[in-house]
């Protein structure tokens, strides 16, 4: 399964949230509150997102952070990009020429269309696209029990 990093995730939905009222400034403790996630991970994925150019910072009584770029212009690949790197599936998408088995790797062309398809899906939903998305509510797991006879199985 493909799927990103935990610090990622929370990026997303830190950068969301500022997103939603993007002319203001959040203090961190609102976005922890917002997003239900500790104070200290927010502090680390805005220090990140900062260090990419993606989040500025205000000091002072009402400061706190904002988006530098507007939302409907940054999107969901930029974000996974200031925290994971470049996207890619594998080392020779990344990096050309990283991979000793490159020139005889029958899965290498295939590969990279894969990653082309996803990073072209990442690209094509902004910021300003997640921040008008409505909650959902989790879903409840399925009953994988098998009922045989009489008898629960699962």
């Amino acid at each position: 399964m493909i799927r990103f990093a935990k610090l990622t995730d929370y990026a997303l939905r830190i950068a969301t949230e500022l997103a939603r009222a993007q002319e203001q400034t959040h203090s961190s403790a609102q976005l922890s509150e917002r997003t239900g996630l500790e104070a200290t991970t927010v502090a680390k994925v805005l220090k990140q997102l900062g260090k990419c150019g993606l989040v500025e910072s205000f000091r002072g009584a009402s400061g706190g952070y904002r988006l530098v770029v507007p939302a409907p212009s940054l999107t969901v690949a930029s974000i996974v990009e200031a925290m994971e790197g470049p996207l890619g599936l594998t080392a020779c998408v990344v990096e050309p020429g990283s991979c000793m088995h490159e020139g005889r790797c029958a899965i290498s062309a295939p590969m990279h269309k894969i990653s082309r398809v996803i990073e072209n899906a990442l690209r094509a939903v902004s910021l300003d696209e997640l921040s008008r998305a409505a909650p959902t509510r989790p879903q409840p797991k399925p009953n994988r029990s098998i009922h045989i006879a009489g008898t629960v199985h699962g």
